[in-house]
């Protein structure tokens, strides 16, 4: 990114860019505000007039790749209709696209440690994204009988962490991690083992 002056008309974006490309080279605790304005091209005195500190700034770059994630979701969801298999298996595919196309929102969404509950536009944003697996949770398993039927929140919130669990091992080339398989194969594999086990797939599908 070449340095911009204070004026340029967007400087919160730019220091919201220029933490994002940080996070992604050095981690989220890896740099200081003062790199993050000079990689903006304004002094660290600049930054204040917009966030509070560093934790404010990946706070900021989190509600921004939670914005991204939701709309990402919600395409997925809506390209596999009306299929409710085809939706679900798509949220769960476009989990692992995003995470390699977005790392720096990935990393400060996820590794951060930053609480979704910073402020209340993350937080919102963030149930957005969580209720488009819930709703495509709810549609799939209404073919299981209500006594038999996890609740949505449970089941989405399996298939959340499946999918969170590969993209971790195997999609982002964490080291040690090597796998045989693509982790689009290893997740959809995954969700079909337990959707067979709830009873939504033939044993041989």
């Amino acid at each position: 990114m070449g340095k911009r002056g204070y004026h340029h008309g967007n400087l919160r974006q730019a220091l919201v860019d220029a933490a994002l490309d940080l996070i992604e080279q050095k981690g989220p605790t890896g740099f200081t505000l003062s790199e993050a304005a000079k990689l903006a091209g304004v002094t660290p005195a600049a930054v204040y007039r917009h966030f509070e500190g560093r934790e404010d700034l990946i706070a900021e770059a989190a509600r921004q790749g939670y914005e991204i994630f939701a709309d990402v979701m919600q395409f997925a969801y809506d390209s596999g209709q009306p299929s409710a298999l085809a939706a679900f298996e798509a949220t769960g595919r476009a989990y692992i696209a995003f995470a390699r196309k977005h790392p720096g929102h990935y990393i400060s969404m996820f590794e951060s440690g930053i609480s979704v509950n910073h402020s209340p536009e993350l937080a919102a944003v963030s149930s957005r994204a969580r209720r488009v697996f819930e709703r495509a949770a709810e549609d799939l398993s209404r073919h299981i009988p209500p006594q038999k039927r996890p609740p949505a929140s449970m089941f989405s919130a399996h298939i959340w962490a499946m999918s969170h669990g590969v993209v971790e091992l195997y999609a982002r080339n964490s080291p040690g991690t090597q796998s045989p398989f693509p982790p689009e194969d290893l997740l959809e594999s995954g969700i079909g083992i337990y959707l067979r086990g709830l009873g939504l797939l033939p044993p041989d599908a």
